[in-house]
C-alpha cells in the first residue's frame, strides 16, 4: 500500500505502540488522527509529528462519541484509508481485587470500542483500506492475574477473524497484531501485580510492534494473526491446544519470569 495521500485513525496515539506506528504511517507519507484522552500530551506529540498529524482527543470508552469519529474524520479530510485499534486499558491482578464496573471498563476500551470504530468506520472506507487491531498473546491463552484482559483480547483477535470476512465483502481487511510484554510503560503503574508468567517471555519495543502493524497495513492479505515475538506466539498456540503441557511447564516459566521481573525493575531504577 502506497501510504502517500491516505488517511489513518490510531487510537491511544500519545505514547507506546499508538505513537511508533503514527510516526511510521507519516513517515511514509499518510496524514494520521491521533485519538487519545489526554488533550494536552496529545498536542504535544502532534506538534513533534508535524503538519501530517492531526490531534483528536478523546476518550474511546465514550462509545457514542467514538461512533461519531469516522464520519467527522471524513467529513474533515474526504478520505478515510486505515484504522489501528491500539488504545487499551488494563486493570492487573485478580479479577476480585478490582470493582465489577472497572472490569467492565476493560471489555468496553478493549473490546466495545474496536468494534464501534470499525463498524463506523467501514461504513466509509474504500476498497483497498484497512484496520488493524493490536491484541496481545494473552488473548491467545488466558493469563492468570490477568483474566478479564485476556478476555478482552482474546474477543478482540476472534471478532477481528470473523470481521474479516464481513469488511472482506467491501474490499477492505482486517488483521490481528499480537505482543507479549512491551516495554512501553503499560504496566509501570501497577508493577507490583504484573504476573511472573508474562515477564517469562521476551520484551519487545513500542518500535518492534509498530513495525508488524506497518507490514499488516502494507499486507495484500486479510485475516492476518500475527505474533510477537513470533515463537512466544507458537508457544501460547501449544499451551492453548494442550493444557496439561501448559500446567507443566507453568512453574518453569514463572521462575524465570520472575527473574526477568526483577532484572527489569533494576534497570528501571537505574542499578
Amino acid at each position: 500500500m502506497d501510504l502517500r495521500e491516505h488517511l489513518a485513525i490510531v487510537t491511544g496515539a500519545s505514547s507506546g505502540i499508538g505513537l511508533a506506528v503514527a510516526r511510521m504511517l507519516i513517515s511514509g507519507g499518510a496524514t494520521v488522527v491521533l485519538v487519545a484522552r489526554g488533550a494536552e500530551r496529545l498536542a504535544a506529540v502532534a506538534a513533534e509529528l508535524g503538519p501530517r498529524a492531526v490531534a483528536w482527543p478523546l476518550d474511546v470508552g465514550d462509545l457514542e462519541a467514538l461512533a461519531q469519529l469516522p464520519a467527522q474524520v471524513h467529513a474533515r479530510f474526504g478520505r478515510l484509508d486505515i484504522v489501528v485499534n491500539n488504545a487499551g486499558l488494563h486493570h492487573r491482578g485478580d479479577m476480585l481485587r478490582h470493582d465489577p464496573l472497572q472490569l467492565a471498563e476493560m471489555v468496553k476500551v478493549n473490546l466495545g470500542a474496536p468494534i464501534v470504530l470499525t463498524r463506523a468506520a467501514g461504513a466509509l472506507m474504500q476498497p483497498g483500506s484497512v484496520v488493524v487491531n493490536v491484541a496481545s498473546l494473552a488473548g491467545k491463552l488466558g493469563v492468570p492475574g490477568s483474566a478479564v484482559y485476556s478476555g478482552t483480547k482474546a474477543g478482540l483477535r476472534f471478532w477481528g477473524l470473523a470481521a474479516a470476512e464481513d469488511l472482506g465483502r467491501r474490499g477492505i481487511r482486517v488483521a490481528n497484531v499480537n505482543p507479549g510484554p512491551v516495554d512501553t510503560g503499560f504496566f509501570d503503574a501497577d508493577f507490583e501485580h504484573v504476573t511472573d508468567l508474562t515477564f517469562s517471555q521476551p520484551m519487545c519495543s513500542a518500535e518492534q510492534v509498530g513495525a508488524v502493524v506497518m507490514d499488516c497495513v502494507r499486507s495484500g492479505e486479510t485475516g492476518l494473526d500475527r505474533d510477537i515475538p513470533y515463537l512466544s506466539g507458537k508457544l501460547s498456540t501449544l499451551g492453548y491446544l494442550s493444557p496439561g503441557l501448559a500446567r507443566m511447564l507453568r512453574p518453569a516459566l514463572e521462575r524465570r519470569g520472575a527473574a526477568n521481573k526483577r532484572k527489569f525493575l533494576l534497570r528501571k531504577r537505574g542499578t
